[in-house]
């Protein structure tokens, strides 16, 4: 194969890798303002999810959404990791062999009980999209900012999910970053697991949420 053919190849590559995002002018949208608002407002974080969970076209659709998210220089300084399935059972196994090591390090010792509730934790939902960090070196985009904007990905991320139909909680918690779930997810040393964005359909309605005062939270000036 010549040299033109291999980089005919790896640019026909990078094009079918590029997101099809599909651009909608404002006076496109057929909510009002005040209902979308509104609609935005109504979020709200389920656990204990079920089927039926979102079909790889709609994670991908939301993905697509997650990857709109403010980005300065275009860096795109995070990744999504979608587990579902028996897979789920091999992320239990990582966050008990995380929980076994901060243990080890804080001089204590996990019971039966703990371990069995640490491996079944990613059973709560049918699917977990987790979304990692890939920080960048770049002159004017410190790595606050990528995380910032890993941090907004996630927000349109649960956003899509909920347009189509499905509940959300965002998940975290103290083993996320401990080295053996980042080994899991090939996440480096200075990179983050940011989200555990569990999805699939709630038993339970959602609750309306109470007004929000938002007064002591900002502050105008001209």
């Amino acid at each position: 194969m010549t040299t033109t053919d291999n980089v005919d190849n790896e640019s026909q590559e990078i094009e079918d890798k590029k997101l099809s995002v599909k651009n909608v002018a404002a006076n496109d949208i057929s909510s009002t303002s005040d209902e979308l608002i509104g609609w935005i407002n109504s979020r709200r974080s389920m656990g204990n999810l079920d089927e039926p969970a979102p079909t790889r076209a709609q994670i991908e659709s939301a993905i697509e959404c997650a990857a709109t998210a403010p980005d300065h220089k275009k860096l795109r300084p995070w990744r999504f990791i979608v587990t579902q399935g028996e897979a789920r059972h091999e992320l239990g196994n990582a966050l008990v062999a995380a929980a076994k090591e901060k243990a080890l390090k804080e001089g204590e010792e996990l019971s039966e009980k703990t371990i069995k509730k640490t491996h079944t934790m990613p059973l709560r939902a049918p699917v977990i999209i987790t979304v990692v960090t890939q920080m960048q070196e770049h002159k004017k985009v410190p790595p606050f900012e990528q995380m910032l904007s890993a941090g907004a990905a996630v927000q349109n991320l649960i956003l899509a999910l909920k347009a189509q139909g499905f509940s959300t909680v965002w998940r975290t918690g103290l083993l996320c970053n401990e080295p053996a779930v980042k080994a899991y997810f090939d996440v480096g040393p200075d990179d983050y697991v940011t989200a555990f964005v569990y999805t699939g359909t709630s038993p339970k309605d959602e609750s309306k949420r109470k007004p929000i005062d938002i007064e002591p939270l900002v502050r105008f000036e001209s």
